[in-house]
């Protein structure tokens, strides 16, 4: 095998590259671009399928230094910290309170499912938590960390399974998610704030920085990116700061929380940050992530387990979008936020936080914003939805092992 390293700054340039593809793509495929796939899942699925075909035939391996993947994370989710006010934070706090209920039924359902399919192929119990919230709520870190305990424990190649199920998982919460709220809008007649946003809001923050000089643009694009690195300073700083006492939080969520303070003590300090300069920011900066995430993917490693996976994803993905349709929506409001917010949940549930966010995002770039989906999605993805998800993992390991003693 010929393995080929690319350095951070080579994989950056191709990740552009595999963007710029996947857009082109969705302009051109109607059924991408009505369905509001995001361009960095249509682009980096592609590319996957290209080195996976490359290494099949020519024993070529890509390897990719994914330094600057994990700062735009953080770039990302500072950006999202920025555009949440205290009022808003405590209007959305019924909200937040509901998304973690329904997020503890998925993952039980997650579970159940799992293990009916693995006892009806006559495989242990276990192997369908593996197929279940271990892998698709957990996404690959913890498939990979549960998946070693399942192997410690004489459960063959769970390891290998879970990072098959987790690696599918984010291709189909990528996919499913942008035809659920286009669904959800058309059927229910919803309407978004895009017109109101385009009219008012959106040309006249525009009209703001094209009337400043050459000189106070890059103030303002130096200012929010000034901004931003705090963000990721603090969080990152803040992060080691607590891993030194033993809690050991997401390094994103730290980020997202610092830029609540830095945007709320701006607001105290009647400074003002340019919301489309900071916008602009994070878009960039999640679909860069994404086009990293998705083109790095091995489809090759996956092969031999193709078929359980299929029949497990298959499932999994039905259940996944009713449970969005029938009971995320109508929990969440019946409304566009709750539209955005179950296309977020099926990200959420099947892949991981960034499929969530890009997701809403290519919602929210047709039909108008929706700052409540932005705010507790991440929220219960950073946070909630691991802790609930640990919990619930351990639990259905106790009743097994009661259950086959």
């Amino acid at each position: 095998m010929t393995l080929i390293t690319l350095a951070p700054v080579e994989t950056l340039t191709l990740s552009i590259l595999v963007l710029y593809v996947g857009m082109y793509l969705n302009a051109k495929v109607s059924l991408l671009g009505d369905n509001n796939i995001p361009a960095a899942v249509t682009g980096g699925i592609l590319f996957s399928c290209m080195t996976a075909l490359a290494y099949q035939f020519t024993d070529i391996r890509l390897s990719f230094d994914m330094q600057i993947r994990d700062i735009l994370l953080l770039v990302f989710f500072s950006t999202i910290g920025l555009a949440a006010k205290f009022k808003v934070l405590v209007h959305g706090g019924k909200a937040l309170a509901l998304l973690v209920g329904i997020s503890f039924v998925c993952i039980v359902l997650q579970d159940v499912i799992g293990i009916a399919i693995a006892m009806a192929f006559g495989h242990h119990p276990a192997y369908g938590l593996v197929a279940g919230s271990i892998a698709f709520t957990g996404g690959h870190g913890t498939a990979i960390a549960w998946g070693n305990v399942a192997d410690e424990a004489g459960l063959h190649a769970a390891r290998e399974l879970g990072i098959a199920f987790a690696t599918f998982g984010l291709i189909a919460g990528g996919l499913v998610g942008g035809p659920i709220a286009k669904w959800l809008i058309k059927t229910h007649r919803l309407q978004g704030p895009g017109d109101i946003q385009q009219s008012a809001e959106a040309p006249t923050a525009t009209q703001q920085l094209a009337q400043l000089s050459a000189a106070g643009q890059l103030r303002t694009i130096l200012g929010v990116l000034l901004v931003l690195a705090l963000c990721v300073q603090i969080g990152r700083s803040a992060n080691t700061l607590l891993g030194t006492h033993g809690l050991l939080l997401p390094s994103f969520l730290m980020a997202m929380l610092a830029g609540i303070l830095l945007t709320n003590l701006a607001d105290l300090g009647k400074v003002s940050l340019h919301p489309i300069t900071v916008s602009k920011f994070g878009e960039v900066a999640l679909n860069l992530f994404l086009s990293m995430s998705l083109m790095s993917m091995e489809f090759s490693s996956l092969a031999n387990v193709i078929a359980p996976v299929t029949l497990v994803l298959v499932v999994q993905t039905f259940v996944m979008v009713l449970f969005a349709v029938f009971v995320v929506f109508r929990v969440m409001g019946r409304d566009y936020d709750a539209a955005v917010i179950a296309s977020g949940f099926a990200g959420l549930g099947l892949g991981a936080t960034p499929v969530a966010i890009a997701n809403m995002d290519a919602i929210t770039l047709r039909y108008g914003p929706s700052l409540k989906a932005f705010l507790i999605v991440p929220l219960v993805g950073a946070f909630f939805i691991d802790l609930l998800n640990a919990a619930t993992i351990k639990t259905f390991i106790s009743i097994i092992k009661a259950w086959l003693v």
